[in-house]
């Protein structure tokens, strides 16, 4: 079986990463190309390039409707739910908007999945101002 990567997606979802997490491709493939090859490039090209990229909503709302609907889907997301908060925060989304996002969830998914969500960004959250700047 032949690489099936659009590289105009890729490319597309490259640039969409260098803003928000400009070292994801290199960790997905340190984790998982070994097993899965070509899965980084297949993540990036596929989710960020596909999707991330598209006209119609900048990339801050775009992660914002992410850190609703991992929250939604519940507490086996958490590890997904982390760093996309992460990149919510790196597109510009504030503590405030995340943290009300992740509660008005508990209407669609419930208050566990909104309680796992809440204690995932409050430690995210905790960790960043306890680090060294």
């Amino acid at each position: 079986m032949t690489n099936t990567i659009d590289t105009t997606a890729l490319e597309r979802g490259r640039e969409v990463i260098s803003t928000i997490n400009p070292s994801l491709e290199e960790a997905l493939a340190d984790r998982y190309d070994r097993h899965i090859p070509d899965f980084a490039e297949t993540l990036i090209e596929q989710a960020y390039g596909r999707y991330y990229a598209r006209d119609g909503l900048d990339l801050k709302t775009r992660q914002i409707a992410t850190v609703a609907a991992l929250t939604a889907l519940g507490g086996q997301t958490g590890p997904q739910l982390r760093i996309n908060i992460e990149h919510a925060l790196a597109a510009g989304a504030s503590e405030r908007e995340l943290l009300e996002v992740i509660y008005q969830m508990a209407v669609y998914g419930g208050m566990p999945a909104a309680i796992n969500g809440l204690n995932t960004a409050i430690a995210l959250f905790e960790e960043r101002r306890a680090a060294p700047a």
